[in-house]
């Protein structure tokens, strides 16, 4: 079970500089509790800005974990170019970024053939886009809807139909029509239901609430209890 935890130090009280220590101390949180990986997810800040708090988790990651089998990786939100450059350990990608080939592509130029590439999918068409273009995982998403915004969900069936299922582990036709990239959960998932999603053949979990609010350590422990 993998555990992706995205950023939101606007969430954080505070001045911006609080803020942003704020996050970094929930990174370092997120590093010593065992998640797998982490999205800086920070879009409002500037190339440099961005940047420099790249780096900074990137120390952080660099020291904070306990067990060095459970290190956790980072991911730049769309900057493939800041990634590399700040020496993180992936790309996450929206639909309007470039392409997971292209982006592992200028990874490889840069020598980064251990570069990783998430992408975010709220469909079943732009998951097999995403497998189709060499993406290591994808986040689908929301499963749960918002009742605050009406904001729909992709519920649980769907989710079923399109979660990974390992070729050497499918029974069924519809196993045998599954994709064969891992699918994390996310979108209004608490630590209640989401057995459900687990059930569902989630290959990991992903949120920022869910981690950023609460004790991470408690939250893990809960989640690898299902």
């Amino acid at each position: 079970m993998v555990f992706y935890y995205i950023t939101d130090r606007k969430q954080f009280p505070g001045t911006a500089a609080e803020q942003r220590r704020g996050l970094l101390d929930k990174i370092a949180e997120a590093a010593r509790a065992g998640i797998d990986y982490i999205q800086l997810r920070e879009k409002d800040l500037s190339a440099r800005e961005l940047e420099l708090l790249a780096r900074d988790a990137v120390s952080l990651l660099t020291n904070a974990t306990r067990d060095s089998r459970r290190a956790t990786r980072l991911f730049i939100n769309s900057r493939t170019d800041l990634a590399l450059a700040c020496g993180a350990d992936g790309v996450h990608l929206t639909s309007t970024d470039i392409s997971p080939a292209d982006a592992r592509a200028v990874a490889s130029r840069s020598g980064r053939n251990d570069f990783l590439v998430a992408a975010s999918c709220h469909s079943a068409q732009e998951v097999r886009l995403a497998e189709s273009n060499g993406a290591d995982f994808v986040v689908l998403a929301p499963i749960f809807g918002k009742a605050s915004t009406g904001t729909p969900g992709i519920g649980l069936q769907s989710f079923r139909d399109l979660a990974h299922v390992p070729p050497g582990n499918r029974k069924t036709e519809a196993e045998e029509a599954r994709t064969t990239i891992p699918v994390l959960a996310l979108g209004g998932i608490t630590v209640k239901n989401a057995k459900s999603c687990i059930d569902a053949a989630a290959a990991g979990i992903a949120g920022i609430r869910l981690f950023q609010e609460n004790d991470v350590e408690q939250v893990v422990t809960s989640l690898r209890a299902y």
